[in-house]
């Protein structure tokens, strides 16, 4: 198709100039978890290079011209639909109680809140679980994994990433885009989750090095998902600028 062309010289001139201004710190000083950070500097420049130039903006339009209501029922939708994701997983980690628990929560917002628009669940203080197939390697034993920045998808792991492609097979937003060509449902999802990113846009700007900033929040927040509050947070003082910082305190 010609807008498929299109897109793949899109992204190949992005890919480009990501090559061209890429940095990344001699093998000595690289995070043991992040020994592949040249190309993964590389795809992070490529993908910033993306947001910039596509995805924000239409993220930005999005939370212009719809309601917050709206945003909020779209928000509840899709967090709705990816309940069979989070429901297989517990299962596989051996946590039924708490995937009966978020069928539950599936069943009256998909019944009751018209398909997952209405959050009626958390009003009924019904509880809500996250899983997803990488925390059920990890729970497996496969407990460390190299840092792996992904095309367009951002910052994972080489176990999280293989998860993240098992769970499309049970996600009904990948599942309609790959069987039926579904692809403007997907599409929806990512601007409404990086709509709601945006107010995070000005820390990441703020911050020194912002591929570190995004790798180390990823890793808190993976390590916060499988351990709880026995996660250790990571020093986010360092890696931003002190007038910026002192401007956010």
């Amino acid at each position: 198709m010609l807008w498929l062309k299109k897109l793949a010289l899109i992204a190949a001139a992005l890919l480009i100039t990501a090559c061209a201004t890429t940095a990344s710190a001699p093998p000595e000083d690289r995070d043991p978890r992040d020994p592949w950070e040249p190309l993964n500097r590389q795809v992070h420049s490529f993908n910033m290079a993306a947001d910039r130039a596509v995805v924000r903006p239409v993220a930005r339009g999005y939370q212009r011209v719809t309601p917050s209501p709206v945003r909020t029922g779209v928000r509840n939708f899709f967090t709705n639909l990816r309940s069979p994701v989070t429901i297989v997983n517990l299962l596989l980690q051996g946590r039924p109680g708490e995937g009966l628990e978020h069928f539950e929560r599936f069943f009256v917002n998909s019944v009751y809140g018209i398909g997952g628009i209405f959050d009626l669940a958390s009003k009924a203080d019904m509880p809500e679980h996250d899983a997803d197939l990488g925390m059920t390697f990890a729970a497996w034993g496969w407990e460390d994994s190299r840092f792996l920045m992904l095309p367009f998808l951002g910052p994972s792991t080489v176990r999280d990433g293989i998860g993240f492609y098992g769970d499309t097979f049970v996600n009904p937003i990948w599942e309609r885009a790959r069987e039926e060509g579904a692809y403007g449902l997907l599409g929806l999802n990512i601007i409404q989750l990086r709509a709601g990113l945006l107010p995070l846009d000005a820390q990441m700007q703020a911050a020194f090095d912002d591929y570190i900033f995004l790798r180390d929040g990823f890793f808190q927040r993976r390590q916060f998902l499988l351990q709880g509050d026995d996660a250790e947070l990571p020093d986010y003082d360092a890696f931003l600028d002190d007038e910026d910082w002192d401007d956010w305190e």
